[in-house]
C-alpha cells in the first residue's frame, strides 16, 4: 500500500490547480496544504475555488510539527520564497524530495541550500494557463511538470516522485536533461514575460509577425549566449522553438509578469534580467537588451 504524503507550499494558480488534482487522486488526508494561521482562517471563511467548484483542502498549520512529508511542492512566486521555505521546514525529513514549480533557473540552488540539495529535484511546470482572481483559479488546461535528475544519486528520489504522481494519474514527464529544459522555459521568460510587459501588450506583441518579436528574439538570443557560457547546450533553434509554442497560444492571453503588473504587485524581473545581468558581469558577455527591459520594468515597478 502506498500511502507517501504530499505537501503543497504556496496556494497561488499552480498550488490550487495541482493541489485540487492531487487531493482529489490521493484524498485529502494524504495532500497537505500549508499555510499560517490567518490564511488557514480566511481560506475556510471565504472558500477557494477552481473553476467555480469549491475546494475541499487539508489546511496543516506551517507551526504544526508533525511527521514531516515524503514529497513537497513549493508553488511560490519567487518573491515570497524565503518566507515559503520557513513555512515548509517542518514537512522536510531525511527522506523528504522537494520540488520547485518556480519560474527562472536559481530556486532550486536556494531550496537545496537551505534543505540540501541532495532532496531537490529540478522541475519545470508547463503549458498551464491558470490564472488566479481572488481565491479563485481559472484552468483550461492542466499542463504537465518536467522532472529529472541532475546527478545519478536522484535516481532514487526521481523514482519515488514518479510513482507518486503515476497513482495520482498526475501529468509528468521524465526529462534526460532536465537542466536544458529549465533553460527552455528560462529562454520563455525572459523573451516572452517581459516584453510583454514592457510595453503594456499581450502575446500577439510578440507572436511572429507582432509589433515587438525582434525584441523578444533579441533578449532569448542573449539567454542562450550565457547559456553557453554555462556549458548549457542551448542554441539558436531553441529560440525558434520557443516561438513556435508561442505561436499557438490565445493572442489576447497574457503571461503572469503582465498580470502582476495590471494588479500594481511588484514583478519577477529580478529572476530573469535580474539573472542575466548578474551572469552576465560573470562572464563578460554583454546583454544590453536584457539590460534595457531590467530598466524599464523597474520604472513601471516605481509608480506602484
Amino acid at each position: 500500500m502506498n500511502n507517501k504524503t504530499v505537501a503543497i507550499v504556496g496556494l497561488g494558480a499552480l498550488g490550487i490547480l495541482y493541489g485540487q488534482h492531487l487531493s482529489e487522486a490521493l484524498g485529502k488526508d494524504r495532500v497537505k496544504v500549508i499555510v499560517s494561521k490567518e490564511r488557514k482562517e480566511r481560506y475556510e471563511r471565504d472558500g477557494v475555488t477552481l473553476n467555480g467548484s469549491p475546494c475541499d483542502f487539508n489546511y496543516v498549520l506551517e507551526t504544526e510539527q508533525g511527521d514531516p512529508s515524503d514529497l513537497v511542492i513549493v508553488c511560490t512566486k519567487s518573491l515570497t520564497l524565503d518566507s515559503g521555505m520557513e513555512s515548509m521546514k517542518y514537512q522536510v525529513g531525511p527522506q523528504t524530495t522537494i520540488l520547485s514549480l518556480i519560474n527562472g533557473i536559481s530556486s532550486e540552488d536556494i531550496l537545496g541550500a537551505r534543505f540540501g540539495q541532495e532532496k531537490v529535484i529540478p522541475t519545470v511546470a508547463i503549458g498551464m494557463d491558470a490564472t488566479r482572481e481572488g481565491q479563485n483559479v481559472r484552468s483550461k488546461v492542466k499542463g504537465w511538470l518536467q522532472i529529472g535528475a541532475d546527478v545519478p544519486e536522484k535516481m532514487n528520489r526521481l523514482n519515488i516522485v514518479s510513482a507518486i504522481f503515476d497513482e495520482a494519474k498526475f501529468p509528468y514527464v521524465i526529462e534526460e536533461n532536465i537542466m536544458l529544459k529549465i533553460w527552455e522555459k528560462f529562454i520563455m521568460n525572459v523573451g516572452v514575460n517581459q516584453v510583454v510587459m514592457v510595453h503594456e501588450t499581450t502575446y500577439e506583441g510578440i507572436q511572429t509577425g507582432g509589433a515587438y518579436h525582434e525584441q523578444a528574439r533579441a533578449a532569448m538570443l542573449e539567454v542562450v549566449e550565457i547559456a553557453q557560457a554555462e556549458g548549457i547546450p542551448l542554441k539558436e533553434q531553441h529560440v525558434q522553438n520557443a516561438f513556435d509554442i508561442i505561436d499557438t497560444v490565445d493572442p489576447k492571453g497574457m503571461p503572469s509578469m503582465r498580470q502582476d503588473g495590471l494588479a500594481k504587485r511588484q514583478t519577477e524581473v529580478a529572476l530573469f534580467a535580474g539573472t542575466i545581468l548578474e551572469k552576465s558581469k560573470q562572464y563578460g558577455v554583454p546583454t544590453p537588451v536584457n539590460e534595457e527591459l531590467y530598466k524599464r520594468i523597474k520604472e513601471i515597478e516605481r509608480t506602484f
